[in-house]
């Protein structure tokens, strides 16, 4: 892992000793490895006790880490024979929302995703993971496919929101969010949301109406982004940090809130650390969120999900 976020910089100055008294071994034939073996679980020990203790401002920039695993990185690990669809059959393709047909642990499923992208040049060509009206109805044309061959959805989500763009607004952005949001819910199939980093607000929730919402213990899930809404509240954006404590942004207060089902437990130090681990991890919760849904017919999918997102109002009301 090259990229140290600010609270992890002790943690990195104990692993990049580790890493030169390693060094010195190999080319100077000096033995250290009780040394190295010390401070290696002083820097378990400081990254355990550092993960525990995470703020929320802490988890926005751990969902937001450049080196943990996006939908792509998903896709790749967990669908097998998976063949790209392009295009909302209106407009144009858009790279931000990912999505076609492919294999789950060997059932056949609908896949979506938001990408980011990794890289400049990726980033640039995914739009940073925020969606056009065409991303959207993208989506929507993948769920309805979806019902039509009777395929359960899978879909992973990371998107700080929908692209804020006049252009998108020209185009019918808030529209295309709502009718995406509509597919999800009249879904005749099983449908099973990952939130795997950020859940920018109905950006989020267009790729995330599912019978099952699952959510990776450092992701974020929210109406609106920490510096947006300080920037609102505050018109300061250094107080977001303050912004994250109010939103109940984390995985864990969004479980309380019941507008989640599953909290996914990442590996010690955050997905970004053991990616594949992660997503498998992620493939398990999902295979085991999907398979009671598999037994319900169309009509007792759509009316529970209904009943769900109806709940959301009345969560916490006394």
């Amino acid at each position: 892992m090259n990229h140290f976020l600010d609270f992890e910089k002790p943690i990195a100055e104990l692993e990049g000793k580790v890493e030169e008294l390693r060094r010195a071994t190999e080319t100077g034939g000096i033995d250290v490895a009780e040394e190295v073996s010390r401070l290696q679980d002083k820097a378990s020990k400081l990254l355990a006790a550092t993960y525990a203790k995470l703020t929320p401002w802490q988890k926005a920039q751990v969902a937001r880490h450049p080196e943990r695993p996006k939908a792509l990185d998903y896709v790749r690990h967990l669908i097998t024979d998976f063949t790209p669809l392009a295009g909302d059959r209106a407009f144009a393709d858009d790279a931000a929302v990912i999505g076609g047909l492919g294999r789950f642990r060997g059932r056949a499923v609908a896949v979506l995703g938001t990408e980011k992208g990794r890289d400049t040049e990726t980033r640039v060509r995914h739009n940073f993971g925020m969606a056009k009206p065409e991303g959207y109805r993208k989506a929507r044309r993948i769920i309805e496919l979806a019902g039509r061959f009777d395929l359960p959805v899978l879909s992973f989500v990371d998107t700080s929101g929908a692209f804020p763009g006049i252009e998108a607004e020209a185009r019918g952005q808030a529209e295309a969010i709502a009718r995406s949001i509509e597919a999800g819910l009249e879904a005749p199939v099983p449908f099973v949301a990952t939130i795997i980093g950020e859940g920018g607000s109905g950006g989020a929730i267009a790729l995330a109406a599912a019978d099952r919402i699952l959510m990776l213990e450092h992701a974020i899930y929210s109406v609106i982004s920490p510096e947006g809404c300080a920037s609102i509240l505050w018109r300061d954006a250094a107080m977001a940090p303050t912004a994250a404590e109010a939103l109940k942004l984390t995985a864990e207060d969004l479980r309380k809130l019941a507008l989640v089902d599953v909290v996914v437990p990442e590996p010690l130090g955050g997905a970004h650390r053991s990616p594949a681990l992660a997503m498998e991890r992620v493939g398990d919760a999902v295979a085991a969120a999907l398979d009671p849904l598999l037994a319900l017919d169309g009509a007792t999918l759509r009316m529970r999900r209904r009943e769900k997102f109806l709940d959301m109002g009345r969560a916490g009301v006394a």
